[in-house]
């Protein structure tokens, strides 16, 4: 058996983040239904490197969270909506290189019924001030398909930086091998996507 989390994946796996839109805690087993819930919409895994289109996909693909979670791979976490006290989706933390002051923002998703509504900002902005004020992270990293416009136009959105295409990254189910595009925010420019994040949350 495995033993309690160290480093940057241990304080992150304990923290519980929230603002007035949303909540963010580590997923946990009794998630599983509410996850299910919003998570079996083939348009959420249109440009993810897996898919969840059955009942046997969407075990596997929890049951991962829970394994990696575990092992401090990544750290999975639900965002809750706080307005309706409802789970919204996922988003992650990963490729924790502690000693390089860098980890990745992602593994994002939000259900049908919650995209477009003020979720995604306030989470990703409670993510961020996690690993630039709490973990002391100098780099936060994005990425995603080339081809995904609406999450290229979201990441944009929330200030990050876009740095270039890695070609041929890796396969996707379909076959295709996805470019993936990068996209960062470092400390010195934290202030200021914190500022634009708060102008945006306050927003009517």
């Amino acid at each position: 058996m495995s033993g309690p989390i160290s480093g940057w994946a241990g304080r992150a796996a304990a923290a519980e983040l929230e603002n007035a839109a949303v909540a963010l805690r580590a997923v946990r087993e009794s998630d599983r239904a509410a996850v299910r819930a919003v998570a079996m919409d083939p348009d959420i895994w249109r440009y993810f490197v897996s898919r969840v289109d059955t009942e046997e996909d969407f075990e596997r693909f929890f049951s991962t969270m829970l394994t990696d979670l575990a092992a401090g791979r990544r750290v999975p976490y639900v965002v809750l909506d706080r307005s309706r006290g409802r789970i919204a989706g996922s988003m992650s933390f990963g490729n924790l290189a502690q000693a390089d002051g860098r980890l990745e923002i992602g593994w994002s998703w939000l259900g049908r019924d919650f995209r477009g509504r003020g979720i995604n900002r306030p989470a990703k902005h409670l993510l961020l001030g996690f690993a630039f004020e709490t973990l002391g992270a100098e780099r936060v990293e994005f990425k995603t398909d080339v081809l995904n416009e609406p999450a290229r136009a979201g990441l944009r959105g929330i200030g990050a930086v876009e740095e270039g295409v890695l070609r041929s990254f890796n396969p996707m189910p379909d076959g295709r091998r996805r470019d993936a595009v990068f996209y960062s925010v470092l400390r010195a420019e934290w202030p200021a996507v914190d500022r634009r994040l708060s102008r945006v949350a306050v927003a009517p």
